[in-house]
């Protein structure tokens, strides 16, 4: 039986509900709600103009309503009168195909009714910059090797731990928070979850982390490419799937005896995680448009060696076994891990793109191809025929338009709406009037 949402408030003191939902690009939008309210807006959801957010609509569309899932309440650690609830965006009472967190629900009953699925953990890097976000925040974190830094951590004990107290509190199974590899930079690592859950908690915590850095006068920042010449900010997905959801699961589909000697039985993937990688690997350059969806993201993926020495970012379609080197890792028996997306990724769209590509996969017994057991930042010259990321959004833009498979598991009218939005927001950047130009063609 769902939760209601009236007597949540009630035996919660629930003073208000911030009713959310993520747009294509990744903005969550959100109603304060009283709790007087909330009854109704459970039932009919809180009202949006839809064309005022960064989705394909238009002025004339009607209202566009956000649904509250109750399951997913979550009471705000640093303001325990406030729930926030992700929200289902409905629009004269049929699902918007283009939102999200729809896009991500659909995928998950067509993964279910295939018998699996799919679990996630995800690593959310970010930055922690002075409020105008030109500087680093710490002005003494300048170690040529910063990742692990014990007393640049110290330094900045207060927030990074504020948030780790929230994460127990709510039960995610907080385990560990470090330092990262460049200057200012962090991880907080919870528990693998449901790929729904993961991914309202992803947004959760985006949400919660910047939050937090403004009370202590910080601005947190999941930027891919920050800081040019240190390392951006990767969000890292650990991905297996289950015979059954949540505390239900008792058999990891991807750790069951392969039958056979593949590269991937080698490592402890059964034959269903081959074809689910595969299906990551043969769609992987189309993937980008969605793991990697800015601007920026393409001097993340795409950048030069950093101060630190290494860019811990993918730029050949690789895989291997515990190697961080290529954009595919498989550390251990029973799961892979998706090193492309970087932070700017929707959280919904990131989970759902993982689903679609591993369909695409298993549906077609797709084989992941040749494992690399190499460096590839230091002997990636030396494979043959693996292909290229894109080396920008328009040129990933174009591989997901091409990839009509992706697209049609992906969702026709989904894909049509993000592929407008993104190529407006290419347009409006080539339009864009730089220093770089003047520098270099003044004098031409």
């Amino acid at each position: 039986m769902a939760t209601d949402l009236e007597k949540f408030a009630k035996n919660n003191n629930v003073k208000y509900f911030m009713i959310s939902f993520t747009d294509l690009f990744g903005g969550q939008r959100a109603k304060l709600v009283p709790a007087r309210a909330i009854g109704d807006m459970q039932e009919d959801g809180a009202g949006f103009a839809g064309f005022a957010t960064w989705l394909d609509l238009t002025p004339a569309h009607p209202d566009m309503l956000a649904i509250p899932d109750p399951e997913a309440a979550i009471i705000l650690p640093w303001n325990k009168e406030i729930a926030w609830v992700p929200g289902n965006c409905v629009m004269e009472g049929a699902d918007v195909a283009q939102a999200p967190r729809n896009v991500l629900r659909r995928l998950i009953a067509e993964a279910a009714s295939e018998g699996m699925h799919v679990k996630t953990g995800i690593e959310a890097e970010f930055f922690l910059l002075t409020p105008a976000g030109d500087k680093i925040s710490d002005p003494y974190d300048t170690a040529a090797k910063p990742c692990y830094d014990q007393q640049a951590f110290m330094r900045r004990l207060d927030v990074i731990r504020e948030i780790s107290d929230y994460m127990l509190e709510l039960g995610w199974g907080a385990y560990q928070n470090d330092h990262e590899d460049a200057n200012g930079q962090w991880e907080m690592n919870w528990d693998f979850d449901d790929v729904l859950a993961t991914a309202d908690k992803h947004s959760f915590f985006k949400f919660m982390t910047k939050t937090v850095a403004e009370k202590h006068g910080y601005r947190a920042t999941f930027m891919p490419k920050p800081v040019e010449g240190l390392t951006g900010n990767g969000c890292h997905a650990h991905i297996s799937v289950w015979d059954a959801p949540g505390a239900s699961a008792k058999i990891n589909i991807f750790a069951m005896e392969a039958n056979d000697s593949s590269q991937t039985a080698e490592l402890g993937l059964s034959e269903k995680g081959k074809h689910f990688l595969g299906g990551i690997m043969k769609h992987a350059s189309a993937l980008a448009a969605i793991t990697n969806p800015t601007i920026n993201s393409y001097k993340r993926i795409n950048a030069p060696r950093t101060t630190s020495g290494a860019t811990w970012a993918p730029n050949t379609v690789t895989w291997t076994g515990n190697n961080r080197t290529h954009m595919v890792r498989v550390p251990g028996p029973g799961r892979f891990e998706l090193r492309l997306p970087d932070g700017a990724v929707n959280p919904y769209l990131l989970q759902a793109v993982i689903i679609a590509a591993g369909l695409s996969g298993v549906r077609a017994k797709a084989d992941p191809g040749k494992r690399y057991d190499i460096d590839m930042y230091a002997e990636g010259h030396k494979v043959r025929g693996a292909p290229k990321l894109p080396l920008n959004m328009l040129d990933a833009l174009r591989e997901y338009d091409k990839d009509k498979g992706l697209k049609a598991v992906m969702g026709e009218e989904f894909s049509a709406a993000y592929l407008k939005m993104k190529h407006s927001e290419w347009n409006d950047f080539c339009s864009h009037f730089s220093d770089w130009e003047k520098a270099n063609t003044l004098d031409i």
